[in-house]
């Protein structure tokens, strides 16, 4: 498994929806809220590695 990093785009409810933003793709990735850190808001960087996201500052 690689890690990823990743931009929160949006967030609905329970879920927010990220961009790959190491990659040519603009297929937005849903993720549960409850796996990413508390902090977690729109624009937020994030690097995911096997299921567990972290922010880039």
């Amino acid at each position: 498994m690689e890690q990823h990093d990743f931009m929160v785009k949006d967030i609905q409810g329970d879920y927010a929806f990220l961009i790959q933003t190491d990659a040519d793709s603009s297929e937005l990735f849903q993720v549960a809220m409850a796996l990413l850190p508390p902090e977690t808001d729109i624009g937020t960087r994030l690097r995911g590695f096997m299921g567990m996201f972290e922010i880039i500052k």
